[in-house]
């Protein structure tokens, strides 16, 4: 019996991001029974950085055979990454957190040469992060990420960089301690940034990493993805009235010849809702 361990996040207790992520591998390993046989499916039960993740699964025989992050050329060097943007590439359209009283500066932002001149926040080597320098942008990285949200507060940084269901979602569950954080109502960035699920590189991570992608590619057919995606992320697109925003685009340069742009169903534009 195939057994798949995920990781426990260190800010586990304020966190849902990654939801939606172990939504869709349960679903892929249902998919996938009649030929690979039944599975377990548990979160590790250490809390662990994103570094320590990374440590883990490198680590033969660590706690976890599985996560999944926004890519990069190291991690798909060092892991074996299955190739295919679980979140339909949402995660590259990115919303704003700021403080509410520089509201009008952002309303007055018409241009990326504009947006270049407010300081944007991130987590401490997230993938962010090199996209956003080389687009020109002051990146202010912090090392945890609830710790963030205090910085922006204290105007360590202009605005905190978020995928389009993180921001609406972080700002309900911590309005109440940061009370004067609100989400940008009229500008999107983007780039993309697929997120994808990572696998050790050994005989059991090929196998199962083979076996991820095949439950996928079904998902993708039969609408199950889809579905999913609708349920965890709908709710957040419609809200953020995207046709409404002025968008900024900036090139991703950190992508491998791999990546499936070319593959149109697996991304969502939600400026289109298709």
């Amino acid at each position: 019996m195939a057994r798949v361990v995920y990781p426990l996040t260190a800010s586990e207790d304020a966190d849902s991001r990654y939801e939606y992520d172990w939504a869709v591998l349960r679903v892929a390993l249902q998919k996938t029974e009649a030929r690979y046989g039944p599975f377990e499916l548990h979160q590790s039960t250490h809390p662990m950085s994103s570094q320590r993740v990374a440590q883990e699964l490198f680590t033969p025989g660590g706690r976890i055979n599985i996560f999944a992050r926004a890519t990069s050329p190291e991690l798909e060097q060092q892991f074996l990454p299955v190739r295919l943007p679980i979140d339909r590439g949402l995660l590259g359209y990115r919303m704003f957190l700021v403080r509410d009283s520089d509201l009008p500066r952002f309303a007055a932002v018409r241009t990326l040469d504009d947006l270049r001149k407010l300081s944007v926040g991130q987590g401490k080597d997230w993938i962010d992060v090199p996209i956003l320098r080389a687009a020109g942008f002051n990146v202010v990285e912090g090392t945890n990420y609830p710790g963030l949200f205090g910085m922006l507060s204290a105007g360590r940084f202009d605005f905190f960089s978020r995928g389009i269901d993180e921001a609406q979602r972080e700002y309900r569950e911590r309005r109440g301690v940061h009370p004067h954080l609100v989400v940008e109502p009229t500008l999107l960035l983007q780039y993309p940034l697929p997120l994808y699920f990572f696998l050790r590189r050994d005989a059991e991570g090929k196998l199962l990493a083979r076996r991820i992608s095949e439950g996928v590619e079904v998902m993708i057919r039969d609408g199950s993805l889809n579905t999913l995606f609708q349920q965890y992320k709908g709710a957040s697109i419609k809200a953020g009235e995207l046709q409404k925003r002025r968008v900024l685009h900036v090139r991703n340069p950190h992508l491998t010849p791999e990546t499936p742009l070319s593959r149109s169903e697996l991304w969502f534009n939600p400026l289109t809702g298709k």
